[in-house]
């Protein structure tokens, strides 16, 4: 199987997926995690105070409460149309674009970025795309917060090995899972990639992207960084 046709059709699915859960998904993923709102907190912090903030990935607009309330105005991506319309339903005058982060193109349009529990579904030849599109997009001296998901190691071992076993154009640390756990590949699962994070700090670095903090939790591991 070729890899980049595999990846287009892994990617194809993760988008149906999202949006198949986008009228639910603030019923059973819209709180946010302590810290979470602590990175996000300390991120508004360093915004201007006026700024106009890109919310990469922004899924149902779980985060538009916050920079909203703290005066700032935010714009919205995501490559999901069923996520975009349920965050426009909430909140109907901010604007958004359907959009991957591997397409988006502007170039130092907002103050800062946030890209929140999105960068699993990079696979490991998009990452340094991504990360550039971030850092074209902020002005000079503006902030990103991003995060990583997290997951044992015995379960990135299995599922490399199963993915093997199927005859799928695999690399370490990717997976699919199913809702109720476990595997399913080329079975229609969500695609999740968990890369090392020296490799992560090194597509930070190659970036021009400066980290300024970072700490892990049992599920996320939180970057802020500056360009």
């Amino acid at each position: 199987m070729d890899r980049s046709i595999w990846l287009k059709e892994i990617r194809r699915i993760n988008e149906e997926q999202e949006t198949l859960l986008a009228p639910s998904y603030d019923e059973h993923w819209g709180t946010i995690a302590p810290l979470h709102q602590q990175y996000f907190e300390r991120f508004l912090s360093l915004c201007p105070p006026q700024g106009h903030l890109l919310d990469a990935a922004c899924g149902t607009g779980k985060y538009w409460s916050l920079i909203l309330a703290s005066g700032r105005t935010v714009f919205g991506i995501d490559q999901s149309h069923g996520a975009l319309l349920r965050a426009q339903e909430k909140f109907p005058d901010v604007l958004t674009k359907k959009v991957g982060l591997q397409e988006m193109d502007y170039d130092e349009v907002f103050s800062a970025a946030v890209c929140i529990d999105a960068m699993e579904m990079i696979c490991p030849e998009g990452w340094p795309l991504a990360m550039h599109n971030l850092y074209r997009a902020i002005e000079p001296k503006g902030h990103l917060y991003f995060t990583v998901e997290l997951t044992g190691e015995r379960d990135v071992q299995e599922a490399f090995a199963e993915g093997q076993r199927m005859g799928l154009p695999v690399v370490y640390g990717e997976a699919e899972w199913l809702e109720e756990g476990g595997y399913c590949w080329g079975r229609g699962g969500c695609y999740h990639y968990y890369p090392e994070m020296k490799q992560v700090r090194e597509w930070v670095r190659q970036a021009d992207l400066n980290v300024i903090e970072e700490q892990a939790d049992a599920e996320y591991h939180h970057f802020l960084v500056q360009k």
